[in-house]
């Protein structure tokens, strides 16, 4: 079983290559701008995508940044709030309490400094005493830089409910995209309990 949880997320992820889908060759935004220059509509609809100015990110930034991730719940007293750009290991000491049967989304605010990044996606792998017990995987989208963060919501999920599924859990986390690029990797804690309070 302790094998079972050393597995990287990367492991985790290779069931995803069964689907043989190859991403196109990635083009800088320059690139991208200097293309079919001569186009009218096509440089009207790379501006209605990219913006009206091109964003030059600092070059000693990752291009891409997740600064923070939140569970949402209606039923919570306030929101469970990860943040993302200090030190990660102090996440695996945290431990984060959700009620048992309530709906809940996962949101994700993060940066995309300097290039177009084109398949971002968000897998969690949640692991009991060991044993992986699920594997959840976000499309999030591509994106051009921008100035500001852009943020991602998930769609409603459900935690599990009964005295079964009641108690703690291990999450890997992973920001990626379509090239396998690790944005970032993180680990975290989950209680699943009766009540908010336990």
């Amino acid at each position: 079983m302790a094998e079972k949880e050393e597995k990287s997320i990367a492991e985790e992820g290779e069931e995803d290559a069964v689907l043989n889908y190859t991403p196109p060759a990635l083009k800088s935004l320059q690139e991208i701008t200097q293309l079919d220059e001569e186009d009218e509509s096509l440089n009207k609809y790379k501006q209605t995508l990219l913006g009206a100015v091109a964003i030059v990110g600092d070059p000693a930034l990752p291009n891409v940044q997740v600064t923070r991730l939140t569970l949402l719940s209606d039923q919570a007293q306030q929101p469970i709030s990860m943040e993302l750009t200090g030190d990660l290991e102090t996440q695996k000491k945290q431990c984060f309490t959700l009620k048992e049967g309530v709906e809940y989304r996962v949101k994700i605010h993060f940066k995309v400094n300097r290039d177009i990044v084109a398949g971002l996606k968000y897998v969690y792998v949640t692991y009991r005493k060991g044993v992986r017990v699920n594997r959840s995987v976000f499309m999030v989208g591509s994106y051009p830089p921008h100035a500001e963060e852009h943020e991602f919501i998930s769609p409603v999920e459900e935690a599990p409910r009964g005295m079964m599924v009641r108690g703690s859990y291990h999450v890997k986390s992973h920001f990626t995209d379509d090239d396998q690029t690790d944005h970032l990797s993180w680990e975290w804690n989950l209680n699943i309990k009766k009540d908010w309070s336990g």
